[in-house]
Parts: C-alpha cells; sequence; structure tokens
C-alpha cells in the first residue's frame, strides 16, 4: 500500500512539473510586439499638411477702456452678461474733469454775454455813423471790439465742447449688443487712463476659431483658403472652415500672427471657448520642394557612426519589422533636416521611440 501511494505522489509531481514548464514555454512563445508609428518619406506627411491648435469664438471681441484717470463710482456689468447697446456699463468720479467742464460753461456763458454785448453796440455806433452822427474812429472802434468778443466766444466754444468730450471719457457705454466676456475694476478702485473695463463680444453671427501661425506658414496662406476643423467634443466630424482674416501683425505675447477662420455649416454642440484643432494642407504651396526629403528632428537618432533613422519594413499594414538605417543630413529647415542619402522617398520612416528600438525588432503598426 505504502509503495502504491509513493507512486501516486511521484507520478502527480512529475505532471505537475511537466505543465508548469509547458505554460513557461507558452509564455516565452507570445512575443509582445512594440507599437510604432512611422510617416512616408518624401509624400509631404512632415511639411505640406500641418495642425495647429485654437479656439471657437462668435463675432469679434470689443475692449472698453476708460480714457482718463479716476475712481470707479458705478458698474453695472458682470462676466457673462448679455448688454444692450447704448447701456451705461461704468462711470468715474471724473471730479477734475467735472469742474473743467463746469468752469468751460461759466467761461461760454460769459463769452457769449461780451459777444452780445459789443454786438449791439456796434450796431448802434453803426446806425449813428452812417447818420453823421459819430466819427469813424469810434465806428472802426466798436466794429473791432465785436469782432474781437466773437472770436473769444468761439474759442470759448471749442474749449467747451474739448471739457465736454473729456467729461465723457469717463463714461463707458455698450457700442453694441454683446456678451461680456470680462469686468475688470470695482466700485472705489482707482484706475488709470487706459484701463481696460470691459471686453464684450460682439456677435456678427459667424462660429469662428482663432489660430495663431507661426512666420514660417503665414506667407503659405490666403483668405478663402479651406482647413479642416476639427473639436475635442465632437471627435467624429470634421468640419471644412475657409480664412477670413490674416493678422498682418505679430502677437507680442506669442510672436505668431493671429488667423480667423469662418465654420462653414457649424452645429449647435460648438460654443464659444471650445478647444479645436485646425489642419493646413500646404501641398500647393511647397510645390517647389517636390524632389527634397525633410524628416522632423524627432525621426533621428544618432550613434558612434553618424545620424540614422528606424525605417519600417511590412506586409499587412499590421505588423512589421524595423531596420536600422544611418543617413546623410543636409540642411536645417523649419519643418526639418534635409536628407541626402540614405533612404528612398515612399521608405516608411518611424517617428517616435528610437532609443527603445533595435535593428531587425518586430514592431505592430499602429
Amino acid at each position: 500500500m505504502k509503495n502504491n501511494f509513493t507512486r501516486v505522489v511521484f507520478t502527480a509531481l512529475i505532471l505537475m512539473v511537466l505543465s508548469i514548464g509547458c505554460k513557461e514555454k507558452a509564455v516565452e512563445k507570445a512575443e509582445i510586439l512594440r507599437p510604432v508609428k512611422y510617416l512616408v518619406a518624401g509624400t509631404g506627411d512632415a511639411r505640406k499638411v500641418r495642425t495647429f491648435s485654437g479656439f471657437a469664438r462668435v463675432g469679434n471681441d470689443v475692449t472698453l477702456s476708460f480714457r482718463t484717470a479716476g475712481i470707479i463710482v458705478y458698474k453695472n456689468v458682470a462676466k457673462g452678461q448679455f448688454v444692450k447697446k447704448g447701456k451705461l456699463l461704468g462711470k468715474l468720479d471724473n471730479v477734475e474733469a467735472q469742474l473743467a467742464y463746469e468752469k468751460a460753461i461759466s467761461e461760454l456763458k460769459r463769452a457769449e454775454s461780451e459777444m452780445n454785448t459789443t454786438e449791439t453796440n456796434f450796431n448802434r455806433i453803426k446806425y449813428l455813423y452812417e447818420q453823421g452822427a459819430k466819427p469813424l474812429i469810434e465806428y472802426e472802434n466798436a466794429r473791432n471790439a465785436s469782432k474781437i468778443a466773437a472770436s473769444q466766444y468761439e474759442t470759448t466754444q471749442r474749449n467747451t465742447d474739448i471739457q465736454k468730450t473729456q467729461l465723457e471719457y469717463g463714461f463707458i457705454y455698450a457700442p453694441m449688443d454683446g456678451i461680456v466676456l470680462e469686468a475688470t475694476g470695482n466700485v472705489n478702485e482707482r484706475v488709470d487712463a487706459g484701463h481696460a473695463f470691459v471686453l464684450l463680444n460682439v456677435s456678427d453671427g459667424r462660429m469662428k476659431v482663432t489660430v495663431n501661425l507661426p512666420e514660417s506658414v503665414i506667407n503659405l496662406i490666403d483668405l478663402n483658403m479651406a482647413v479642416q476643423i476639427k473639436f475635442s467634443v465632437i471627435p467624429d466630424k470634421v468640419f471644412t472652415g475657409n480664412i477670413i482674416e490674416i493678422s498682418p501683425d505679430v502677437s507680442q505675447e506669442s510672436a505668431t500672427y493671429p488667423v480667423d477662420i469662418a465654420v462653414v455649416d457649424p452645429v449647435n454642440e460648438i460654443k464659444p471657448g471650445m478647444a479645436a484643432n485646425v489642419t493646413f494642407d500646404f501641398t500647393s504651396e511647397t510645390t517647389n520642394d517636390e524632389n527634397r526629403i525633410i524628416l522632423p528632428v524627432k525621426t533621428l537618432g544618432e550613434d558612434a557612426s553618424g545620424n540614422f533613422v528606424f525605417v519600417v519594413q511590412t506586409a499587412d499594414e499590421k505588423t512589421g519589422q524595423v531596420v536600422k538605417k544611418q543617413v546623410k543630413i543636409g540642411q536645417l529647415t523649419t519643418d526639418g533636416f534635409e536628407i541626402i542619402s540614405g533612404i528612398s522617398s515612399g521608405d516608411k520612416v518611424v517617428t517616435a521611440g528610437l532609443q527603445t528600438l533595435l535593428d531587425g525588432q518586430k514592431v505592430s503598426i499602429q
């Protein structure tokens, strides 16, 4: 009995060992393929089609500023509020301007009274002179006094208009209907001339996307150029857009040029402020470079032998093998390095993860 039990236990142990060994061999046979992405050399994938991020907006943004310094005594606006044209949004105390305007009004009244008095006196002297009752010198003095008084009145009137304008600089009215995007400054806060009090979005009925383009591509676009737009909140739909405005001035903050694009057939899901990716196709603008191969810097590696790339060889576009190829690079362009030799147009060049790949390694295509 003891011998039989021993044989059974020994046999079970052997079977367990064999089973574990088979599993280990099965695990060893399961090969893990590293996923890679590639671009096709010479097709323009890296330099003719570019995507830039932007944001959606409706209409135009208008900054409303105080044109004089003072203390805010009235504020009737808040972020997100809809305002009608002509609504008073803010007011400064503007005491100095108010006093100057009142003084100008007083001087204008005095000048008007003086003008009327001298004019009346001139008309009286003129009548008497024509009757021979007054000498010529008195007539000329009265005429000159009347002209001087009239000139002083006109000068005072212009000064009054200026002071009135200065006083109006302390008031901000909505120039048209719109939505308040920003409202800065509070009551009893002192602000300087030029303080941006309200940022107002004025709708013109068109949904737009604004992107900032670098100087390397700004001369490749034109008005009415068609682009493709994708919104992260609507991932399954690609919208068409047309360039409607290209800023002639570079932004000091980002050293780029703001470009406005009108969205063709927008949907209600697109809201102002939503992030967007705008794709530009510069193929027709870069036809002179057709015979050049230019690769992004990220596709190139360097070892003791020089620069290299990994080229994917695949038959089914699902799996393949990477081959390390030494390349000779030329000048650096805004889109990458020019490749003088080492690869041919049409080669599939790996775009990332060069340091973790080995020559001849099997990979999966993403």
